[in-house]
């Protein structure tokens, strides 16, 4: 998770439905998840260790210490946008909570750890993590860059996760503390061939990056294709580290196609699009893209590399159907606008980062655990896991609350509550996997997120192998 219109989508911007954030399970290709991740996942399950946290056996944090919310993800290396963008997550949701009495006396912080985009790195990262953080009672990020790697050492150290990782193996393989709300990257790949249905393309290249969230994109995206009876006509695969993309832009442009789905983060996919003007007669080529471009860094790259009204036209984006408006989207947007020039790392239109994944699904995450916290009345996640799901899911006669200070103040008066975020109620399964429908976002050609219509779950199927 690592998100003009040659043929208009079915609902116009600002017209679709919020639903459930609940799919029907899409069985996983099993070229998707790897073997070696997967194992690498399984072998470490059975470790376990303790540390000076809020988790575990550890001891209770001292009254009034503050607790730690962990940003787990790249803030260094091709993917280092994704690390500020869950941190703003986290500065304005924290802000919130704290400002509304904290949690059980205490108030909250947030503490990058920055992975690097890569597992060698992120498995050191996380145990300093460990050893160096008192009071850590939640970790967000882990994206598919890492999480083969550092959820089985969380999971072992009995430490809640909300992860953005898409990598399918996750969708068969439980781990107790480990929570998403995004879908597996299997989804956004169908979801992107339904973008191109809609838009009545017939041949499509492919160009993803060399990292591991990327290429879990590309067999099912293959497979989808096929099934929708479309042509894939060069298959790219993009070096995050490489400076130039002539000989990737000059395949692509050599097998004609219609458009390009794409994840390439970091400065590849802005300087693919400008390789491609250059050597196509000043012409682009319009851009499906996965939800990662849904953010301000990538917006910036990628109109200053063809022109912000050029990028603009021609751009479409699967992402994760939120609100837009209504109880939970007001406080939310609040929450992190107030933020603006205070995260380390953001740029660009902060505004972005009301739709970018990060910004809608893990503020929920932290207000799901924080609220867990409360009910449970322990800043253990031994403790407090089990509530989170009965938060988010809900009970019969349960509240509806929509934010942080409201469904405080009705476990306070002995309530039960549903709570229901901007990213909207969730519906989790045995995997502690929630994941809703598709909306297709596009841009303005000031870097506004528009979204301009909605994939239905039996369009998913439709393209599914």
């Amino acid at each position: 998770m690592k998100s003009t219109r040659p043929v208009p989508v079915a609902q116009a911007a600002g017209d679709h439905r919020l639903t459930p954030r609940t799919t029907p399970r899409i069985l996983p290709l099993g070229a998707v998840a790897g073997a070696a991740a997967l194992g690498l996942v399984l072998a470490a399950c059975g470790s376990s260790s303790t540390s000076g946290t809020a988790g575990g056996s550890s001891p209770a944090p001292k009254a009034g210490a503050t607790l730690t919310v962990a940003d787990v993800a790249p803030f260094s290396g091709p993917d280092a946008a994704l690390g500020p963008t869950y941190l703003a997550t986290c500065y304005g949701a924290t802000s919130v909570i704290d400002a509304h009495g904290g949690v059980l006396g205490h108030k909250l912080t947030c503490k990058s750890v920055d992975t690097r985009g890569e597992p060698a790195d992120a498995v050191p990262a996380v145990n300093q993590m460990f050893a160096s953080t008192p009071n850590l009672a939640l970790v967000i990020g882990c994206t598919s860059d890492e999480a083969a790697s550092v959820v089985p050492v969380i999971n072992a150290r009995k430490m809640a996760m909300f992860c953005m990782t898409g990598q399918s193996e996750f969708d068969h393989v439980h781990f107790p503390y480990f929570y998403r709300l995004v879908p597996p990257d299997l989804a956004e790949s169908y979801a992107m061939t339904v973008i191109a249905q809609r838009l009545g393309y017939k041949r499509v290249a492919l160009a993803f990056g060399n990292d591991i969230g990327s290429q879990t994109f590309v067999q099912p995206a293959i497979a989808a294709l096929k099934k929708a009876g479309m042509t894939v006509t060069t298959s790219q695969t993009l070096d995050l580290k490489a400076t130039t993309f002539r000989t990737e832009a000059a395949a692509i442009i050599q097998s004609h196609p219609q458009a390009i789905m794409t994840e390439a983060l970091g400065t590849a996919d802005p300087t693919l699009f400008a390789e491609i003007k250059q050597l196509n007669h000043g012409k682009t080529i319009p851009i499906i893209a996965t939800s990662a471009a849904i953010s301000p860094p990538f917006y910036k790259a990628a109109a200053a590399a063809v022109g912000a009204s050029t990028f603009a036209s021609s751009f479409h984006a699967d992402n994760l159907v939120t609100e837009t408006s209504g109880p939970a989207y007001g406080p939310f947007k609040s929450a992190l606008l107030s933020q603006q020039g205070k995260v380390p790392g953001t740029a660009g239109n902060f505004t972005t980062y009301l739709s970018a994944p990060g910004g809608v699904h893990l503020y929920d995450a932290i207000n799901l655990a924080a609220l867990a916290m409360l009910m449970s009345k322990s800043t253990s996640p031994t403790v407090y896991g089990p509530d989170i799901i009965k938060i988010g899911d809900g009970v019969p006669g349960a509240t509806v609350c929509y934010g942080f200070a409201q469904c405080a103040a009705a476990l306070k008066a002995g309530k039960s509550i549903r709570y229901e975020g901007p990213g909207g109620p969730t519906s989790f399964d045995s995997y502690h996997d929630s994941t809703g429908i598709f909306q297709v976002d596009t841009y303005s050609p000031s870097g506004q997120v528009n979204v301009a219509g909605n994939i239905t779950a039996a369009q998913l199927r439709a393209v599914q192998p």
